[in-house]
């Protein structure tokens, strides 16, 4: 199987250069910085990819069957692929590094790494993605490894046989049973809603299960119990009425994502979400700040949109710095 090899690659004189004018940053290694990195470097841009880690939400993936040109590929396998076509272009390259703010330096654009590195831009692409959201119950921070996951792909393996909960019964919820049908003893669904909100394919395959999976639709969680380790989840229903406690050892919480967009506040519009507005061409409400991927107001998230919008992203951005040279 491909393997991420960006920090092993970055050690080879291509990391960023502090003080240093690039013509573009682009934030965010997932699929639509990735992409982008790879138009910027074919139109000769001086380019730095930053990027807290690589791949994004793509690795928290096992199943892609709908990404063009491959019946069925895994999200790290995906993620690779990217990551192979860009180490082809001769681009800074920065992992490990957050960028924690962005702002103004006179006609330029200063970002800060949470490392206190600065760098400066001629135009910046953000393209943090989304991380998973909370659920802000008792218990919930405290088990965190110890049972409480918000990863099937990555944590799944180690629940084998045991009984676990999922919260969430839309796409990613709906996808993490399926990858524990396999491997766990009993899986039990809780969401708020009364309902599957996922694509009927998976919604079926869940179904096929009988009884190995129970729904508690029209549920919330109240409390996640345990020691050193889950020891169960306490949920009742939403309007009211008596608590019920499910006896698991797993809770993976799939209740959608949060725009990485905190480097952006005050700087540039955000949507009630948190995500950055941008119109049809990746531009932000800052000129010479363009956005692509998960973290803008761009509907339907999904790997290949995310991947268009970053090649998008980036002929805007080449477009913009041929309109601003000097």
């Amino acid at each position: 199987m491909a393997e991420l090899k960006f920090l092993v690659s970055t050690g080879l004189g291509r990391a960023l250069k502090e003080g240093h004018l690039y013509d573009l940053v682009i934030v965010g290694a997932g699929p639509a910085g990735l992409t982008a990195a790879v138009y910027a470097a074919r139109k000769k841009l001086d380019t730095l990819l930053i990027s807290k880690d690589v791949g994004g939400q793509t690795l928290l993936t096992s199943d892609i069957e709908n990404y063009m040109g491959y019946h069925y590929i895994s999200g790290k396998e995906l993620a690779a692929k990217f990551e192979e076509q860009v180490m082809k272009y001769p681009i800074d390259i920065a992992v490990g590094e957050e960028v924690v703010s962005l702002g103004r330096a006179g006609e330029d654009f200063a970002l800060t790494t949470a490392s206190g590195k600065g760098i400066r831009a001629r135009a910046v692409i953000v393209a943090t993605g989304k991380r998973s959201r909370p659920l802000n119950v008792p218990g919930e921070r405290e088990l965190v490894g110890r049972g409480v996951s918000y990863c099937a792909v990555c944590d799944a393996p180690l629940f084998a046989g045991k009984d676990v909960a999922v919260i969430g019964a839309g796409n990613s919820g709906a996808t993490a049973v399926v990858d524990l049908l396999v491997i766990a003893n009993r899986i039990y669904v809780v969401d708020i809603m009364p309902g599957w909100r996922a694509d009927p394919v998976l919604v079926e395959r869940i179904e096929a299960a009988g009884e190995k999976v129970g729904t508690f639709f029209g549920h919330e969680v109240v409390r996640i119990e345990g020691r050193d380790r889950v020891e169960g989840i306490v949920v009742r229903p939403r309007g009211g009425g008596a608590e019920v406690k499910l006896p698991v050892q797993g809770v993976f919480i799939e209740i959608g994502l949060i725009p990485n967009s905190d480097l952006a506040k005050g700087f540039l519009e955000l949507n009630e979400a948190g995500e950055i507005v941008v119109d049809c061409r990746c531009r932000t409400s800052v000129p010479g700040v363009f956005a692509a991927g998960d973290v803008t107001n761009v509907p339907e998230k999904q790997v290949i949109i995310a991947a268009g919008e970053g090649a998008k992203a980036a002929l805007s951005a080449y477009a913009y710095l041929i309109g601003q040279r000097r």
